[in-house]
């Protein structure tokens, strides 16, 4: 409520083609079986995140305590909003941007299921520069988060779904898996212009599956 009430929210709509990047998860996934990990899209999805960070570092910022400040952050530790039967937590995965594809997955597979038992440390809660909210799992088109303070900005994550997208190029209709996703930002540190220039960056990053290489 404090967050709603004192932090002037926009949020920006866009879509990511993942079609290529599925495919990779789905390789991984297969890797990580044999490893007892379990490959979520997630992991995925917060390093295209730190990509977009490194490149626009006002999105991994704070406001000081007057409001008059803005401190660049240099390290990348990325909220993960968890459902549990006590309610949302966001535990915080630290340093997303010097972990593996199967690093990220199996502390998301530990800090999940210790959220849900309500066994995490409160230094686990804190420190977070950005946070991604997903609700693929359960359904929905898109929605608009609420904003975390200190952080100035926030993903949501809706459900995935295979769409028909026109190719000029070829001049024909193909089946793309499409994921839609908003940002909600603070809009006292970030304009509309600097909001759809991230969403427009982050669906280049989605496109391009060779970011995600371990």
């Amino acid at each position: 409520q404090e967050a709603w009430q004192e932090i002037p929210h926009v949020t920006q709509y866009d879509f990511g083609d993942i079609t290529e990047l599925d495919k990779t998860r789905k390789k991984l996934k297969k890797e990580g079986e044999k490893k007892e990990i379990k490959v979520t899209f997630l992991p995925f999805l917060m390093k295209a995140v730190v990509v977009v960070l490194k490149e626009m570092p006002r999105f991994n910022s704070s406001l000081d305590h007057n409001g008059e400040n803005l401190v660049i952050k240099n390290y990348y530790h990325i909220g993960v909003a968890v459902d549990t039967p006590s309610g949302l937590v966001v535990p915080v995965i630290k340093d997303v941007d010097k972990k593996s594809i199967f690093k990220l997955s199996a502390e998301l597979m530990d800090i999940s299921g210790r959220a849900r038992d309500r066994k995490l440390l409160p230094n686990e809660l804190q420190g977070g520069t950005f946070t991604i909210s997903s609700l693929g799992g359960i359904g929905g088109a898109h929605f608009s988060p609420i904003v975390t303070p200190p952080e100035v900005a926030i993903l949501g994550v809706s459900k995935s779904d295979w769409k028909q997208v026109y190719d000029k190029k070829g001049k024909s209709f193909n089946a793309r898996y499409i994921l839609p996703f908003s940002l909600s930002y603070d809009h006292r540190v970030i304009d509309g212009a600097s909001g759809a220039s991230f969403t427009t960056r982050l669906s280049q990053v989605l496109k391009k599956e060779s970011f995600f290489e371990d």
